[in-house]
């Protein structure tokens, strides 16, 4: 049809040209608003950080909602569980639901229940995956600190303990990130049957003085080490969208991905053939989309947003523009 066409053409001029919203007119942006039906947004970094929402995140997606967008929040932070999420949602003022949050720590619990996994999951990460491990009957050995006691000899002679029924090492944000944690799951993982799962591989967090280790970093260290590459649940990976798309909660063509981390974010959209819009409000920036622009390798291009906007806040205007038909 001419609609069709019409939708299709509007999806090719904008792909992966990291086109500013702001430098479009009113009625584009509002065509743009009308080529999906779901949003899929990332959390940290986009509608909030440290905690506190950034400025229009709450308006934006609650407003997206009242004009008949699908909402979900996606999240590679293993910390928490989707329960705890939708709390941390729900008090922030987004209007969401606990089947609108997709989670890392509850992805992992879902594929190992999926595979009908029946051997205990040595965890290094928080209690977010524990919980999650939990409410499906996976059993694991719990989180907390493994500190290293005297020297290595030592370590090795007298406190380093292997238990027999590991099926799992899953690896996720753990702050009590240690050697014998490291020693331990890389002797696990020796065994081919055991199974090596990440829940997402974000390498770092910068903060305005420091930068903090993510996941990836732990991931990373475990991988070398074992000389095996872990299975990642979280994003870019599109296995944590894949039951929206296949129960058709969701069309990925008519579907946008928000985020603010391109590696992670934007190669999620691009993985399912999403929409994607990064914003400058967290990891990756304009000069970097400019370096992935200009570079000869085919996998920087990936990382290119079709949409850009310096933070979600900036939609609202053309949302209400939209709500009232223009007036």
């Amino acid at each position: 049809t001419l609609h069709q066409l019409k939708h299709e053409e509007k999806l090719i001029m904008y792909r992966q040209t990291c086109t500013n919203l702001l430098s479009l007119s009113q009625e584009e942006v509002s065509a743009w608003l009308g080529t999906f039906d779901s949003v899929i947004s990332d959390c940290d970094g986009v509608l909030w950080v440290y905690g506190e929402p950034i400025a229009g995140s709450v308006d934006v997606m609650n407003n997206l909602k009242t004009i008949g967008k699908h909402i979900y929040f996606c999240t590679n932070n293993s910390t928490k569980t989707r329960a705890e999420l939708l709390q941390k949602g729900v008090d922030l003022g987004f209007h969401i639901t606990e089947n609108g949050i997709i989670s890392t720590a509850h992805a992992t619990a879902a594929y190992l229940k999926a595979r009908h996994f029946n051997k205990r999951v040595y965890v290094i990460g928080s209690e977010g995956i524990t919980r999650e491990l939990d409410a499906v009957g996976i059993a694991h050995t719990g989180t907390g600190p493994d500190q290293m006691h005297g020297s290595l000899g030592e370590f090795m002679a007298k406190h380093l303990v292997l238990e027999k029924d590991i099926g799992a090492v899953v690896v996720g944000f753990d702050d009590q990130f240690s050697f014998p944690k490291m020693t331990k799951a890389a002797s696990y993982l020796n065994d081919p049957n055991c199974l090596f799962i990440a829940t997402n591989t974000d390498e770092r967090f910068p903060m305005p003085t420091l930068i903090v280790p993510g996941s990836g970093s732990f991931v990373k260290a475990i991988q070398t080490c074992a000389e095996r590459d872990p299975i990642v649940i979280g994003k870019p990976n599109p296995e944590i969208c894949a039951s929206l798309i296949q129960q058709k909660l969701i069309d990925p063509s008519r579907t946008l991905m928000i985020g603010d981390r391109a590696n992670t974010d934007v190669l999620l959209g691009y993985n399912c053939g999403f929409q994607t819009l990064l914003v400058g409000t967290g990891i990756h920036q304009l000069k970097d989309v400019n370096d992935w622009k200009h570079s000869k390798n085919p996998e920087d291009k990936k990382l290119i947003p079709d949409v850009y906007l310096p933070k979600l806040g900036d939609l609202l205007p053309f949302i209400v523009y939209n709500a009232t038909g223009g007036s």
